[in-house]
């Protein structure tokens, strides 16, 4: 048997429960893995309320690291023994053992840790779509980051300082500013006390930026959109707030370009999952990328990680360990 956190119906934290479960052999197109280490991620709360839905009852999570116990029929880009790593569906990473697809699953170089990987494979993944896929910075740029000690927030910043573009972040504290500023963010907005709008104006010299990374959502939406200089991007990528309402054509004024990118659809393709955990593979073994872990807990105690992340009380990257 297996412990394993299932969601009967959707709801708050209290809906998730540790049981045991029995996990048989993988299927074809499967692969078994041990987990050492999972990635707890804001998506994981949007599945267990039901903004995104899914089979119930049914796991939860989509991000974690260990080792390849079995293999089904037709795999054979991984074996048994094989560390590996992953972030994408279904559910079901809040678990010791699980069966799953094994087309996600890419190998970890030595030198990479389970903590590690499971701290930043949807995350760095992330930044890396963002940053090289969605809106390819360039050098010189001035960027707008919500979230900016978040768990993506502090790989972005890093990556960002590498590239060398100017970030300006916004954060709900001084103590998550300064964790910002530490990992090369360059300005700082405290978003509860000032306006974003009028700092990100005061700190370009009024030229707003050519591309604002919201995951905040409705709170956020927008101010993005009013910082941004004519035929700026807007990149919205997640709705920690709660979802953007539906949008007139009109506010997109200024020739404005709106995306809603999703890592799911640029990892779809095994090629470019290759291409993309290369790149972040380098820039963690670089040095030039640090995995900030701030928080881990028990796998019995999924529930108080979610808590704690949907009352911002985190930073960095959470963890569930089995």
């Amino acid at each position: 048997m297996s412990k394993a956190i299932r969601i009967r119906q959707t709801g708050g934290p209290e809906a998730m429960e540790c049981v045991d479960v029995e996990v048989g052999a993988p299927g074809p197109g499967e692969a078994q893995v041990r987990h050492h280490a999972i990635g707890v991620n804001y998506i994981d709360v949007y599945y267990r309320t039901g903004l995104y839905p899914q089979p119930l009852p049914g796991g939860i999570g989509l991000e974690g690291a260990g080792v390849v116990t079995a293999v089904g029929a037709g795999v054979t880009h991984v074996k048994v023994g094989d560390r590996v790593a992953y972030s994408d569906r279904p559910p079901g990473s809040y678990a010791e053992l699980r069966n799953m697809p094994a087309k996600p699953l890419v190998r970890l170089p030595k030198d990479i840790g389970f903590e590690t990987a499971a701290a930043m494979m949807l995350k760095g993944l992330t930044v890396q779509y963002l940053f090289r896929r969605t809106c390819r910075l360039q050098k010189g740029q001035t960027i707008l980051f919500h979230a900016a000690a978040g768990g993506v927030g502090l790989i972005a910043m890093q990556w960002a300082k590498a590239l060398g573009v100017t970030v300006i972040g916004t954060a709900g504290s001084e103590e998550k500013a300064a964790l910002a500023r530490r990992f090369g963010c360059d300005h700082t907005i405290l978003y509860k006390r000032e306006n974003v709008v009028e700092r990100v104006r005061e700190i370009t010299g009024g030229a707003m930026v050519p591309v604002v990374y919201d995951s905040v959502g409705r709170d956020t939406f927008q101010a993005s959109l009013d910082c941004l200089q004519p035929f700026g991007l807007m990149v919205s990528f997640g709705n920690s707030s709660g979802p953007v309402p539906p949008v007139a054509l009109a506010a997109l004024k200024g020739s404005l370009y709106l995306t809603r990118p999703s890592l799911m659809t640029h990892i779809e393709n095994r090629a470019n999952l290759e291409e993309m955990a290369a790149d972040l593979f380098r820039m963690v073994r670089s040095g030039k990328v640090r995995i900030e872990i701030d928080q881990r807990y028990p796998l019995a105690e999924a529930a108080r990680a979610h808590r704690d992340l949907e009352a911002r009380k985190t930073t960095g990257s959470s963890l569930l360990l089995p």
